[in-house]
């Protein structure tokens, strides 16, 4: 495992946990999984905490494992962790930090699987439909808003109905927050603009002669993140709301002397 960031805070607001693909040629070439464990700290800053490489069979022993090595290296609290279809981890979240919340499926992924059962020139009205259902104040609301969807193009796309559907019980606490907190929890973009980075210099390569290689390839991908300071800047000053929100939704676990 390589670590990209050493340091590392005793509380973070939110810990982002996402997949890159990557190519790897082991007896013949395969797609295996690359995970990316990212943090906001108490100063709105991104910190990279590890990348772990996996096979695409990773359970609960193989998170379990990945975060008890954070825990030991000096992560006491999570607040809330925000990752998508991770089989495993929300159990090896509960052991390891029992009072984080876990977001397990986010409104930007469920959007993006959304439209893979719609046609394009769709994308618009069904974004439009289904964002009165991720806006809504309360659960009640948000099945309210739900239903009309569902009455206006269940019959058209059912496969995007029987998505939410089997995705609610995950969506659901996401409406618990206020509406600065939803902006951090609402989807993994924090971590996208990472990843993004990191899959044009995977592309670059196009596949890798073992794990040690593509470890190495995203590493230095990682090193070379926001070169001139300016994105960090621009990430302190939009996390100042959502962490004054996280300061009263989490009271007594961020407290005055981390801010």
């Amino acid at each position: 495992m390589a670590e990209p960031a050493a340091r590392s805070r005793r509380v973070y607001p939110v810990l982002f946990v996402d997949a890159i693909n990557v190519k790897i040629r082991d007896g013949h070439v395969a797609n295996r999984p690359i995970y990316l464990v990212m943090a906001v700290t108490v100063e709105g800053h991104r910190d990279i905490l590890g990348i772990w490489a996996g096979d695409g069979g990773e359970g609960a022993k193989h998170w379990l494992a990945v975060l008890t090595e954070l825990k030991n290296r000096g992560v006491d609290d999570v607040l809330m962790l925000v990752c998508d279809g991770l089989k495993g981890l929300p159990q090896a979240v509960e052991t390891v930090w029992p009072r984080t919340i876990v977001q397990t499926s986010s409104v930007i992924h469920l959007l993006r699987n959304s439209f893979r059962y719609a046609a394009r020139q769709d994308w618009d009205k069904i974004a439009r439909a289904l964002k009165p259902v991720y806006t809504a104040p309360t659960e009640d609301a948000a099945l309210e808003r739900f239903y009309e969807f569902c009455e206006t193009w269940g019959k058209k796309y059912p496969a995007i109905v029987r998505l939410w559907e089997t995705s609610w019980a995950e969506f659901v606490p996401f409406l618990a927050f206020d509406v600065e907190t939803r902006k951090v929890i609402c989807s993994t973009n924090a971590i996208e603009s990472v990843n993004a980075r990191i899959r044009k210099a995977v592309r670059a390569r196009g596949h890798f002669p073992n794990e040690t290689a593509a470890l190495k390839c995203v590493f230095m991908a990682l090193m070379s993140l926001d070169p001139t300071g300016q994105g960090r800047k621009r990430w302190t000053m939009r996390w100042k709301a959502p962490l004054n929100a996280f300061q009263i939704a989490f009271e007594g676990r961020l407290t005055p002397a981390n801010l």
